[in-house]
């Protein structure tokens, strides 16, 4: 919590846990081909991609799972079942409300605390979407939390650095300072200055108090200004070393001082943030929702991520005429599946392969 409100941890987490939760969960069978896959109807859809729980719609459910493997090493939704063994539910827990426990035989034990309740899971009933280095804490049990293991120090700088601005900018930008005499003063004199100076320049938030030097003694700087402190410098390189921890760019948090590497264009910046950042968090969450969900290798889910890297419009128009064929090459996509994807309906005649080497069955030996 304490974390959370530096602006550039609260915009980390909240990138990387709605990027997540923003791509679909769509349910595949695997075919005879090598590698083929299709896409299937299937009862878990609606968990997974509506409602995952009848107070949480599954948008809010992927980013309170991201974001506590993000913030806390671990993310936690028990899996209800029907007396058929089916899943009818996940129901997310808070990380303070789950201790886990490694057994004898190697697997996971969870003890969950429900308002006061507790009860025992076994690890095939728990959804557990681990951080990186799962497993390398003492107990083998927990994933590492970003702001514990990365982040810590840049986060707790960041803090300081916060409320150091509030106070600086509170007290009217103005640094410690004192007031000067060549002559002496009685110590009545002296309070009264301070009183009435006080009274006039203090403001809302003003606390510091000026000193009054008499029979011309001197003062060297009380205090370091912002600039002294090189203020904004530091404020720069912890919002830095905050996107360094989490995997995202500066300019994705609104840090346009870094320039990107990642290539030009929301295209080749998008591809860049999904292929090093998201991938891991993703490969994670799919394989526990496929050995706790479907215990085999078909059927299976995995996160549609072709909608986060899509190009602008021209170029897809340029990729999805080249997908079809268009360049008198074999087509490796039909019309109706560019169609599906966006979202139109199927045409008749839609469904087979272009291939220019093959004579439609309609046309003369003469039509090319």
């Amino acid at each position: 919590h304490t974390a959370m409100r530096v602006a550039a941890v609260y915009r980390c987490v909240a990138i990387i846990a709605g990027a997540i939760a923003s791509m679909r969960l769509p349910v595949y069978q695997r075919t005879d081909n090598l590698d083929g896959r299709q896409r299937i109807p299937h009862d878990l859809w609606w968990l997974l991609n509506e409602q995952p729980h009848p107070r949480i719609t599954a948008a809010a459910f992927w980013e309170f799972i991201v974001a506590s493997m993000l913030l806390r090493g671990d993310g936690y939704a028990l899996i209800r079942r029907n007396v058929n063994g089916r899943p009818i539910m996940f129901e997310p827990l808070r990380y303070n409300q789950v201790i886990s426990e490694r057994l004898k035989d190697g697997r996971l034990f969870y003890a969950v605390n429900d308002n006061g309740r507790t009860f025992g899971v076994d690890q095939d009933d728990m959804l557990h979407a681990p951080g990186f280095g799962f497993g390398l804490d003492a107990d083998g049990c927990h994933g590492m939390s970003v702001i514990g293991w990365a982040a810590r120090q840049a986060i707790g700088i960041a803090i300081q650095a916060d409320r150091f601005a509030g106070q600086f900018y509170g007290s009217g930008a103005h640094p410690a300072h004192a007031l000067k005499s060549a002559k002496k003063m009685s110590p009545e004199l002296v309070e009264q200055l301070r009183s009435e100076y006080m009274a006039k320049y203090s403001g809302q938030g003003i606390t510091g108090v000026p000193l009054v030097l008499t029979e011309g003694l001197e003062v060297a700087d009380i205090s370091m200004n912002a600039t002294d402190a090189q203020f904004l410098e530091t404020r720069s390189f912890q919002r830095n070393d905050i996107c360094i921890a989490f995997g995202v760019p500066p300019f994705m948090i609104g840090d346009t001082e870094k320039a990107s590497s990642w290539g030009t264009g929301i295209e080749m910046m998008s591809l860049g943030f999904t292929k090093y950042t998201l991938q891991p968090h993703i490969n994670r969450i799919e394989q526990e929702l496929n050995r706790k969900l479907f215990r085999g290798a078909s059927p299976f889910v995995e996160f549609d991520v072709d909608s986060l890297t899509r190009a602008d419009s021209k170029t897809r128009a340029e990729v999805d005429r080249q997908q079809v064929g268009g360049s008198q090459g074999p087509g490796w996509k039909t019309i109706n599946e560019i169609r599906a994807e966006r979202n139109l309906p199927p045409i008749d005649g839609g469904n087979e392969l272009y291939n220019p080497t093959r004579t439609p069955a309609n046309a003369s030996p003469d039509q090319p």
